[in-house]
């Protein structure tokens, strides 16, 4: 038997080799196949993506929480600032008066002497 050099590509005689159909088959179901999965991924991804999504508003919510709690305590705060220095410069001026009072009691009185 002699083959002819052009027909030595030629292996659709072969024994085991798909014909043209069912690879063109085989094909097709791996596109299927494939177009599946993406499906599944895409169905996948817009879940996370609405997990993402809820998980943003609820993050937004506390947040707003948050701020409108330190806006209160700090308010807060400020207040008490003002009565600590409030306080403060009364102490300062009870003290003057104070030491003027003592400074006083001190001229008034006599010294004791301690003899020994």
């Amino acid at each position: 038997m002699t083959v002819d050099p052009l027909d030595i590509e030629d292996t659709s005689d072969w024994l085991g080799c798909p014909t043209e159909l069912e690879t063109i088959t085989h094909y097709k179901l791996m596109l299927e196949n494939e177009v599946q999965e993406l499906n599944l991924q895409l169905r996948t991804a817009r879940e996370n993506i609405f997990g993402l999504v809820k998980m943003y508003d609820e993050a937004s919510v506390q947040r707003d929480e948050a701020m409108s709690n330190l806006r209160e305590q700090s308010g807060q705060l400020a207040k008490v600032r003002k009565e600590l220095y409030d306080l403060g410069i009364s102490a300062r001026g009870y003290k003057r008066e104070a030491d003027q009072l003592r400074g006083m009691l001190n001229t008034l009185t006599p010294q004791t002497k301690t003899i020994i």
